[in-house]
C-alpha cells in the first residue's frame, strides 16, 4: 500500500470519528465506527461477489447493487445465487439491507435505524462465525442522541462518511487501516486501551523473535491466550513468507474485545478455516483442550499483575502442577506465562510482555522462576523502555522461552534507552527494533547493552534476573580538569572586579544632591561587600 493511499484511507476513517467524539469516549465510539466499517465491508464484498457469480462486471457499487437486486428478485436465479453466497461467505443480505441501499435511503430521507439493526441480525444469525458480532453497536443508545430522530441522524452521518471509501477493493490496505484505527482509539482511550491493543512496534519485535528462522514454514501455528483485538497475532501474517497458511489461535475474556478480534481477522482476509478464536477466561479454564493444543509460537501481552483465584485445585492442573506452587492471588503474571508455555511445541518459541517484578520477586514466583531456569526454559530477557504502552507508563520486559534447548544460559538485553521521545509516549523506532533483533540473533555480549549469562552466574545471583545485575549501563562522568577549572575561576574573578570598577566610575560621575547622596553611598557599600 502506497503512503499516499494509506494516508487517504486513514484520514477518511479517522474523520468519521469526529461525528462521535463530542458525544462519547473513544472506548465507546470505537465500537460504532469499527462495527459500521465491518458491516460495509461485508455488504460491499457480497455485492461484488454476487455480480461475479452472475458473470457481470459492475463499474461501481451502485451498479453491483442493481445487478444483485434484479437477480435476488428473479425466481430463476434467486436460490442458486443465495446458495452460492452462503457457501462462499456464510451470510447473505436482502437487497434493501445492504450498506449501499441504506445509504441511498439516507439520501432520500427515508432511512430507519431498524433496517440497519435487521441487517446486523441477518448476518449474526447466518453462521456461528458471525454470532453476536454486532452486539456492542447499540443503535438506540442515548449517547447517540436524546431522541430516536437524533440517533437516526448520527448513524446516518457516519454511514455517509464511510460510504466514500471503496472498502471491498482495498484488500490488505483496509486491514492495515483498521489496525490504524484501533491504534488511534487505543491512544485516545488511555488505560482502557490495555484491554485490546499492543503497540505495533512491540508486536513487531515479539513476532520477529518467534518467527526467527521459520519465515518460510508452511502451516505455521501461533497462539495468543490474551489476544485483545488480535493485533499481536496478525503481525505473524506480515512477517512470514507463507501468510495464507498461518493458523491463528486466540482467546479473549472481554466479549467486546473478542468481537473486535473476529472482525480484525476477517478484514485481514484470514479465512474462516485458519482462525480459531474463543471467548473465555484463559486461567480459569484451559483452552484449547482438543487438537491442536501445542503451537509453533506463543505471543502474549497479558494484563499486568492481575488478580486470580489461585485455588488449590490448580495444583493438579497440568499447566501448573510440575512447579509445585501457584502464582500469588494478587499477581497472576506467572500463571499467564505458564499457561502459554504449556501450549508451546518442543520446537516452538514464546514471547511474553510482563512487568519487571517477575524477574526478581521472591516467594512462589521465585520458586517458579528457579524451576524454569533449572529447566533451561528462559532463553532471553529484554528490558523495554518506560512509557511505550497505552495502559501503563512502567518499563516492561519481554521474556523469551523455549523448550528444546541444549544449555541453560540466558541472554540479557537492556533496551531501556532505545526509544524516541514522543508527545505522550515513548516510541520504539525501526532502528531500535533492528538493533534488538540483531543482538538476539548474534547472542553475544555487547558493552552496556547485552550479556549472555551462564547458568552458574544466574545461580550465584540466587536466580534473580533483574537486568542491571547482568548488564552494566553505568556511564562514568568525564574527569574534571582541576587546572582548567582554577583558571576559569581566576578569569571570572577578574571579570567581576572589572565590572565593579566600571560601576563605581559611573556612580562617581553622577550629580550628587541631598536626595541621591544616600543612595550612592549605599550602592558603593554593596559593591564593597560591607
Amino acid at each position: 500500500m502506497s503512503e499516499k493511499k494509506a494516508t487517504t484511507i486513514y484520514q477518511a476513517l479517522w474523520n468519521s470519528a469526529d461525528i462521535l467524539r463530542s458525544k462519547m469516549d473513544a472506548s465507546d465510539y470505537k465500537d460504532y465506527l469499527l462495527g459500521l466499517i465491518f458491516y460495509k465491508y461485508l455488504s460491499d464484498t457480497m455485492l461484488y461477489h454476487a455480480a461475479a457469480l452472475l458473470e457481470e462486471e459492475p463499474a461501481d457499487l451502485k451498479e453491483a447493487q442493481k445487478i444483485y437486486t434484479e437477480a435476488y428478485n428473479d425466481s430463476e436465479t434467486h436460490d442458486d445465487l443465495m446458495d452460492a453466497l452462503m457457501f462462499d461467505f456464510y451470510y447473505t443480505l436482502e437487497p434493501q439491507l445492504t450498506f449501499t441501499a441504506l445509504v441511498e435511503a439516507i439520501h432520500k430521507g427515508n432511512f430507519q435505524l431498524e433496517d440497519l439493526a435487521q441487517g446486523f441480525r441477518n448476518i449474526e444469525q447466518s453462521s456461528e462465525l458471525y454470532e453476536n458480532l454486532f452486539e456492542d453497536v447499540d443503535l438506540y443508545s442515548r449517547k447517540l442522541g436524546s431522541t430516536a430522530q437524533k440517533q437516526n441522524q448520527t448513524i446516518a452521518e457516519i454511514m455517509k462518511e464511510i460510504d466514500t471509501l471503496d472498502i471491498a477493493h482495498e484488500g490488505d490496505a483496509l486491514g492495515d487501516a483498521y489496525e490504524y484505527l484501533i491504534g488511534q482509539f487505543a491512544s485516545a482511550s488511555g488505560k482502557k486501551a490495555g484491554e485490546f491493543y499492543t503497540p505495533q512496534a512491540v508486536s513487531r519485535l515479539m513476532t520477529q523473535i518467534v518467527l526467527q528462522g521459520k519465515e518460510d514454514q508452511k502451516g505455521f501455528s501461533v497462539y495468543d491466550p490474551t489476544m485483545g483485538s488480535g493485533s499481536l497475532l496478525l503481525n505473524v501474517k506480515k512477517f512470514t513468507n507463507e501468510p495464507g497458511t498461518v493458523n491463528f489461535f486466540g482467546q479473549e475474556l472481554n466479549t467486546s474485545t473478542y468481537n473486535l478480534a473476529r472482525m480484525n481477522m476477517i478484514l485481514h482476509n484470514v479465512s474462516a478455516a485458519n482462525h480459531h478464536l474463543h471467548n473465555g477466561d484463559t486461567l480459569d479454564a484451559d483452552w484449547p483442550t482438543e487438537e491442536p493444543t501445542n503451537f509453533d509460537a506463543v505471543l502474549m501481552n497479558p494484563p499486568y499483575s492481575a488478580k486470580w483465584s489461585a485455588d488449590k485445585g490448580f495444583l493438579d492442573d497440568p499447566r501448573f502442577s510440575m512447579y509445585g506452587v501457584l502464582a500469588p492471588k494478587s499477581k497472576a503474571d506467572f500463571s499467564f506465562l505458564l499457561h502459554g508455555y504449556y501450549h508451546l511445541k518442543d520446537s516452538g518459541v514464546m514471547a511474553i510482555v510482563l512487568p519487571h517484578g517477575v524477574l526478581f520477586r521472591g516467594g512462589a514466583e521465585g520458586k517458579i522462576r528457579k524451576s524454569l531456569l533449572e529447566n533451561g526454559s528462559i532463553d532471553t530477557v529484554i528490558g523495554l523502555p518506560a512509557n511505550i504502552f497505552f495502559n501503563t507508563s512502567i518499563p516492561t520486559t519481554v521474556i523469551v522461552l523455549k523448550k528444546d534447548r541444549d544449555n541453560k544460559n540466558v541472554l540479557f538485553i537492556d533496551a531501556s534507552n532505545e526509544f524516541t521521545k514522543g508527545k505522550n509516549q515513548n516510541v520504539l523506532e525501526d532502528e531500535h527494533i533492528d538493533k534488538i533483533i540483531d543482538t538476539y540473533k548474534k547472542r553475544e555480549d555487547v558493552d552496556k547493552f547485552a550479556h549472555v549469562a551462564d547458568y552458574d552466574e544466574i545461580e550465584e545471583n540466587d536466580f534473580n534476573l533483574n537486568i542491571p545485575r547482568y548488564v552494566d549501563t553505568f556511564e562514568e562522568e568525564e574527569p574534571v580538569d582541576m587546572s582548567a577549572l582554577s583558571q576559569e575561576i581566576i578569569d571570572l574573578d577578574k571579570e567581576i572586579e572589572k565590572t565593579e570598577a566600571d560601576i563605581f566610575s559611573m556612580l562617581d560621575e553622577l550629580a550628587v544632591t541631598e536626595d541621591s547622596k544616600e543612595f550612592i553611598e549605599a550602592a558603593k557599600a554593596v559593591f564593597n561587600h560591607e
